[in-house]
């Protein structure tokens, strides 16, 4: 039986995909105590690198805001794989690390990265709501325009 959370997603149409395998030396996510450390997620859905540009040059805000929305997805299969298939077990997102892709005189990182706090919102409820800090990268890996980690609580 699916739990609040799934039915949730389910209601806004959001699939969630299998947790991302790390490319490098790293792991998806970490938990210390109630704590869970998602390693930084990126635009990738079904093998592809989605919204890969900079914001100010050849990304619009409004695919800055869904290359967030699609971290924050990539987010939560991490935290699903650390809960072990329970997304009610998530306690609070604690904190959401923003990074843009962007020039040096684009200004607008908290708007883009609204598109993944608004989406732990809608999904979490104030559970969701958190910490957070958007800021500008000179570049991202492959060129992506978003990249956001996460800090949450689990039972």
């Amino acid at each position: 039986m699916a739990g609040q959370i799934d039915a949730r997603l389910a209601e806004l149409g959001i699939e969630v995909p299998e947790a991302a395998a790390p490319v490098a030396n790293y792991v998806g996510y970490v938990q210390s105590g109630n704590l869970v450390f998602v390693s930084g997620q990126v635009t990738l859905k079904g093998g592809e690198f989605l919204y890969q540009g900079k914001l100010g040059d050849n990304v619009s805000l409004e695919d800055g805001q869904a290359a967030a929305r699609l971290c924050a997805i990539n987010i939560i299969a991490q935290l699903k794989a650390a809960c072990g298939g329970d997304l009610d077990r998530v306690q609070r997102i604690v904190k959401l690390g923003g990074f843009v892709n962007s020039t040096p005189d684009f200004t607008d990182q908290p708007k883009v990265i609204n598109g993944a706090s608004d989406l732990m919102v809608e999904v979490f409820g104030d559970k969701g709501r958190h910490a957070r800090a958007a800021v500008s990268a000179g570049s991202l890996p492959v060129g992506i325009a978003v990249e956001i980690d996460c800090v949450a609580e689990i039972a």
